[in-house]
């Protein structure tokens, strides 16, 4: 492959170089919350902030190598959908953990 093919649909595609640099951070993504849960290096806190960080690291890096979304004018619609699915989601979850708290509150009210 050279720097940009294009592909069907006149779509650009990345190199080799950068899926093997997409791979190797989502390996590394991977493998340090793995090591942090696996071997109780840090606190509880800690241990779920990180993986919560490399969570949201390996999605960006899925996006930008994998799904090559750059922020190009070419991409807006894409960029768009992402966005609206990320707010979504993050409805869906914080609503989600919401009801669950309200709930445990006023089930426990009696006693």
């Amino acid at each position: 492959m050279s720097s940009s093919e294009t592909g069907p649909g006149g779509q650009a595609h990345g190199s080799v170089k950068e899926y093997v640099t997409g791979l190797i951070l989502s390996i590394i993504l991977t493998v340090i919350p793995f090591y942090l849960v696996m071997s109780g290096a840090g606190s509880d806190t800690f241990t779920v902030i990180a993986i919560v960080v490399a969570a949201i690291a390996q999605v960006l890096v899925q996006m930008v190598f994998f799904l090559h979304m750059n922020g190009s004018s070419e991409q807006t619609w894409l960029t768009v959908s992402a966005v609206y699915t990320v707010f979504i989601l993050l409805f869906v979850i914080v609503g989600s953990l919401w009801i669950f708290e309200h709930l445990n509150h006023n089930m426990l009210m009696g006693h």
